[in-house]
């Protein structure tokens, strides 16, 4: 089994600054990209950030500049550091991971599983 727990999330006013964090546990024999999507009331959920194994990132124009994905591969652990935090910022975000199990594994395939958090609610207000 595989979970992803999120927390940090909660209220702000606008410009102010968040920082998320997400934790991988279970029988996980690596994990591949690790990202951060977002879902607004009565929108669909949107990429906000990823950040692969290696270290490259990658981010929404909207988020570009105020927003900083990061990872922890000892911890299992990807972060977003928001700042300068607006209104349309507020959602709820969805941490996501690619991840290859130790079962995977086991059963002769390579191939990772998406897995995702329950999501943490983010709030701006001005």
């Amino acid at each position: 089994q595989v979970q992803l727990v999120e927390s940090g999330g909660g209220s702000v006013q606008a410009g102010g600054s968040l920082r998320l964090s997400c934790a991988a546990s279970g029988n996980i024999y690596t994990i591949n990209t690790m990202g951060w999507y977002r879902q607004a009331p009565g929108k669909q959920r949107d990429f906000v950030a990823a950040i692969t194994s290696d270290g490259n990132t990658h981010y929404a124009d909207s988020v570009k500049g105020r927003f900083t994905i990061s990872r922890d591969n000892a911890k299992k652990a990807v972060y977003l550091q928001q700042n300068s935090l607006k209104r349309e910022d507020t959602a709820v975000y969805y941490c996501n991971a690619f991840i290859l199990t130790t079962d995977t594994v086991r059963s002769g395939s390579y191939a990772p599983d998406q897995y995702w958090g329950q999501g943490t609610q983010v709030t701006v207000s001005s």
